[in-house]
């Protein structure tokens, strides 16, 4: 089973492309909804969020991770890699 990763981005959010670029430097496809002036779309994200709003909000196999900051705090941590991976070791 592939690792699932989804964002929520606005296109000119330096923050997403931030979060994008890492995805990107460790070789993950992710799904990506840009959300750019789409009221229901941001409070869908919103729920799934836990009420967070910021973007962008990433997922990994459904499991809310966070921001920019949080998947950074993630990689630092050597935590990421893990999330990435453990679903294909199943």
């Amino acid at each position: 089973m592939a690792t699932k990763v989804e964002i929520y981005t606005w296109r000119t959010c330096p923050f997403c492309i931030s979060a994008k670029n890492l995805l990107h430097e460790k070789g993950v496809e992710f799904i990506e909804y840009s959300i750019d002036g789409d009221e229901a779309a941001r409070a869908k994200m919103a729920q799934r969020a836990n009420g967070r709003r910021s973007l962008p909000q990433i997922f990994i196999n459904d499991e809310h991770i966070g921001g920019c900051d949080d998947i950074y705090a993630l990689d630092d941590q050597g935590k990421l890699d893990e999330l990435l991976t453990s679903a294909n070791s199943v």
